[in-house]
């Protein structure tokens, strides 16, 4: 495909199919295709695109039935335009060696030799037949099926110069010897009408033409790399446990269940579960975070990512296109397939465009010669109008900025959902987010027990921690990670935002808010309010029904939270939190990052969540959310953007519009820097290529622009375009600048 023409045309073609949705990328020249197997199969768009003129391979895992996402894709495209770039290179060093001999002989007099004319012919016709093929053809192919691109342009401006100078010589008086003909920077000023070559229009045009397609192909293999590196991370082979031997399997084999061995400086192979060992796991290729996260028995690791220290046994838990890192992949992959809809604008303009230019080309030298101008001038104006209006750049414009954009943030463990994600970012205004696990580490420590009378502290904490074993709850693991033992619950119960309870040694324990307020807690009340005017979570043990003790535990801020929050505030949005703490705790917590106390909602509920951010959007704010819980998921899906911590629960990653992989609050200010960049870039790109085509259409129009110069023009506006995008490959974290 050669233009966003060429793609409107191909997704037309597709989406014409009984039981077919198709979206075609002109950038990724990519077709992301749902389709009803009971009417169409991967042979039958194959077959479809094919009658529109252009061929297709399957790349989808789903299609070709590969285990794997991405190895063999990844390197079928690599190929494909590996060997086109590779052959339009060669086309353009051997035009570039034919063509400047006859632009130097045409714009130096000095160096015209009797009879130049005729050699600079039989060299133009090279450059115009061979060189020039990969536009005709295209161009031909295009005429069947009764539409026009791009390449229509090129070959209408380039066939119209190389007849006009074929009639000059054999017709005219261009082929006399002797003839001399100097080049100026306005067409047809030279000499006669008669005496008007324009051979090294055409050679000119076409080498340049080329050139800037072979700079764009090679470009967009160098924007998809970032997912080409993140396909790549993974390890090619684990050591699996088989009756008690290690066995070396390559990853593709191993199956869920499978336990195998991972050595210092090895890299984890799939997703799993530590069965036994302690280490220090480099997560980088996740999080962006270089430093090493502690992992022992129990603890989930990641595939791909690296043992720095000791020997691990893992048990894997998700393998192939479940794995964390496919799905990484796949979610860059969907957001660069679609369309934001600003791009879909451009390709209903392209559609319309060249048939327009061709119509602005002839109304010029109908125009031209009724004023009374010469044919030569007229002529002129028409070939420099359908040069100069390729809509190339317009095509590229907002794509190469999305590839470009949505690879630097997979490197930076940013995944952005699809282009549409865009435009919410540069909208919102607010941000509200969760406490726990997002300003907070997450990583709770009791700090006191407070027991009733008649209890031990070390038997209310033992109770806590039976029943909080069932539960996943950052307090939870704080509590059970406290107690040295505890005796086994059944019958366990989660009310959300509550509490929860089970069966122990046949009584009924309840661990959570304080039931009917503080009045029924009697003695305990002091301490529970204590520990919240603290900035500690106190929750309250209960045994049928009477309370028997105050558990409080602490949570330490993030050490890069306030300054993440500042980040946010420079960018234009006002910090809210909204936590199922208490408000001694959000309130401590608030004063240390920096959050006014009034944007600061504590003792929520999970539905409470999502009626604090209707009530912000019913104030006319546009708002972000962040969370990493089950109990965010609502809200993150009402928030008019949604962040979800890559180490949060599934949930809430499905429900939100940006996962980070990294937990760190730094990583939200990013992903907006990020989308807004893109989004700057893209407007840069439209303004260029819509000005480019307004401001010179009309001045080749009335005959002020010359075809060779036009040429050289176009072909660097799209290059343009594509340096400008490829600038998004050195966006920075906000951490790295303040540093």
């Amino acid at each position: 495909m050669t233009c966003a023409s060429c793609s409107s045309r191909v997704q037309r073609k597709l989406n014409k199919l009984d039981g077919v949705e198709a979206t075609v990328n002109f950038s990724t020249e990519t077709a992301a295709v749902d389709f009803d197997p009971s009417k169409a199969d991967a042979d039958t768009l194959i077959d479809t695109i094919r009658g529109a003129g252009y061929d297709a391979f399957p790349m989808n895992a789903e299609i070709v039935a590969e285990p794997e996402v991405g190895a063999s894709t990844s390197d079928a495209l690599d190929e494909a335009r590996d060997r086109t770039a590779a052959q339009l290179k060669f086309t353009v060093i051997w035009t570039a060696i034919v063509s400047l001999p006859v632009m130097l002989v045409s714009m130096i007099p000095a160096w015209q030799f009797m009879n130049w004319q005729w050699a600079a012919l039989a060299a133009t016709t090279l450059v115009y037949f061979a060189g020039g093929a990969v536009f005709h053809r295209s161009t031909l192919t295009n005429l069947r099926h009764g539409a026009a691109t791009m390449d229509t342009l090129i070959t209408l401006g380039t066939t119209a110069a190389y007849a006009w100078s074929v009639w000059a010589l054999f017709v005219g008086n261009a082929g006399e010897p002797g003839m001399v003909m100097e080049m100026s920077l306005l067409p047809g000023s030279s000499h006669g009408a008669m005496d008007e070559i324009y051979l090294e229009t055409v050679c000119v045009v076409i080498t340049f033409l080329l050139l800037g397609r072979w700079f764009e192909i090679r470009a967009k293999g160098r924007s998809s790399q970032a997912l080409r590196d993140l396909l790549s991370m993974g390890a090619h082979e684990a050591s699996v446990l088989r009756d008690g031997a290690e066995v070396r399997i390559p990853v593709d084999q191993l199956a869920a269940g499978d336990q195998f061995v991972v050595r210092p400086g090895e890299k984890i192979p799939t997703d799993g579960t530590v069965v036994s060992g302690r280490s220090a796991v480099d997560q980088s290729m996740l999080t962006g975070e270089s430093v090493p996260v502690e992992v022992s028995e129990g603890a989930n690791v990641t595939g791909a990512t690296l043992n720095t220290s000791g020997r691990l046994l893992v048990e894997a838990t998700r393998v192939g296109s479940e794995t964390t890192l496919a799905q990484m992949a796949q979610l860059v992959k969907d957001a660069q397939a679609g369309k934001a809809p600003v791009e879909r604008l451009v390709d209903r303009i392209s559609q319309l465009f060249v048939p327009a230019v061709i119509v602005i080309s002839l109304l010029s030298l109908l125009g031209n010669l009724l004023a009374g101008h010469d044919t030569v001038t007229a002529f002129t104006a028409a070939v420099a109008v359908l040069i100069i209006a390729c809509p190339c750049a317009l095509g590229l414009a907002t794509p190469t900025a999305i590839l470009v954009g949505t690879g630097r943030g997979a490197q930076m463990g940013l995944l952005i959902k699809g282009p549409e994600i865009l435009e919410s970012t540069r909208q919102v205004d607010t941000l509200v987010m969760d406490k726990t696990g997002t300003i907070t580490t997450g990583d709770m420590g009791v700090d006191a027990v407070v027991p009733a009378e008649g209890w031990d502290a070390g038997r209310v904490l033992s109770l806590a921690a039976a029943v909080e074993s069932g539960s996943e709850h950052p307090i939870a693991r704080a509590v059970v990670r406290a107690a040295p033992s505890a005796p086994e619950p059944t019958e366990f119960r989660n009310e959300a935002g509550v509490g929860v309870s089970a069966l122990v040694d046949a009584h009924t324990v309840r661990v959570g808010r304080p039931v009917g307020g503080l009045g029924n807690l009697g003695d305990l009340a002091p301490a529970f309010t204590t520990a919240q005017q603290s900035g500690a979570t106190p929750v309250v043990v209960e045994v049928d029904g009477e309370p028997v003790g105050i558990v409080s535990v602490r949570d330490k801020v993030k050490d890069n939270s306030a300054g993440a929050i500042a980040a946010l505030r420079e960018l234009g949005l006002e910090p809210h939190m909204l936590t199922g703490d208490n408000a001694g705790a959000a309130r401590a917590v608030a004063t240390e990052v920096g959050i006014d106390a009034a944007n600061v909602t504590a003792g929520v509920m999970p539905e409470d969540k999502v009626v604090a951010v209707k009530r912000l959007q019913a104030e006319g704010k546009h708002v972000a959310m962040v969370g990493d819980g089950v109990n965010d998921a609502a809200a993150l899906a009402q928030a008019d953007l949604g962040l979800a911590m890559g180490a949060g629960t599934d949930v809430a990653i499905e429900a939100s519009d940006i996962t980070l992989m990294s937990n760190s609050l730094v990583s939200v200010a990013d992903a907006i820097r990020l989308s807004r960049r893109v989004l700057r870039t893209i407007r840069g790109n439209l303004f260029w290529a819509f000005a480019y085509n307004v401001l010179l259409i009309p001045v080749a129009a009335v005959g002020l622009l010359n075809p060779m110069l036009a040429g050289i023009a176009m072909a660097f506006s799209s290059v343009f375009v594509v340096v400008n995008s490829l600038r998004l490959r050195s966006f920075r974290s906000v951490s790295q600048h303040r540093a």
